[in-house]
């Protein structure tokens, strides 16, 4: 060992300078760590809400879209497909909307914001398959009702609104998801007006 005298300020400094290395290191390492927690942008754009334009849209027809990975069916009902609702609420499970299927200002008759345009998504209540829809011919599943929703897989049945009728596997209305009008033309699913 030497017998020089210790340089204190040189130990200060080399000690100081080691744990600012070390720091920066540790901050280095952490940042990517931590980001690596955050959703990838794939998953943010899966639950992102979409924009559904309707301005084409013939009375009748249905437009499909993908949300979160699911269908949503956007039906351009016709005047007799609304009058139809009238007449068959003796014969559906939920006629008013009591389950929570819907947003609350879709717990109404037509089961949307504007009674013409029916927005939902397309997959019955019971195991999870995916329904047809009938803009006519649905009297051969349901008497009387010539428009409307039938799963095959197992025989459920929904009205142009998405209840479901009594006496069929599916337990509930088909799902109305957060939905607004931006303008005349377009409809943004996935999101209720005022979210941000």
């Amino acid at each position: 060992m030497s017998n020089a005298p210790v340089d204190k300020g040189r130990r200060r400094f080399l000690t100081v300078a080691t744990g600012v290395v070390g720091g920066a290191g540790a901050v280095a390492v952490a940042v990517p760590f931590i980001a690596s927690w955050n959703p990838s942008a794939r998953a943010k754009n899966a639950g992102a809400p979409v924009e559904v334009n309707i301005a084409k849209a013939e009375p009748g027809q249905m437009i499909r879209v993908k949300w979160r990975g699911k269908p949503v069916w956007v039906v351009r009902r016709t005047p007799e497909m609304l009058k139809e609702l009238d007449g068959i609420a003796d014969r559906l499970r939920d006629p008013d909307s009591q389950e929570p299927q819907q947003p609350s200002y879709a717990a109404n008759k037509y089961r949307a914001i504007k009674e013409e345009f029916f927005v939902a998504v397309g997959i019955c209540t019971h195991l999870g398959c995916s329904p047809t829809y009938y803009q006519s011919g649905m009297g051969e599943h349901v008497e009387g009702v010539a428009s409307g929703f039938f799963c095959p897989c197992h025989g459920s049945k929904f009205d142009i609104a998405g209840r479901v009728f009594q006496s069929v596997p599916a337990p509930l209305n088909l799902v109305v998801p957060p939905h607004y009008y931006v303008d005349d033309n377009t409809i943004l699913v996935g999101e209720e007006k005022g979210q941000a």
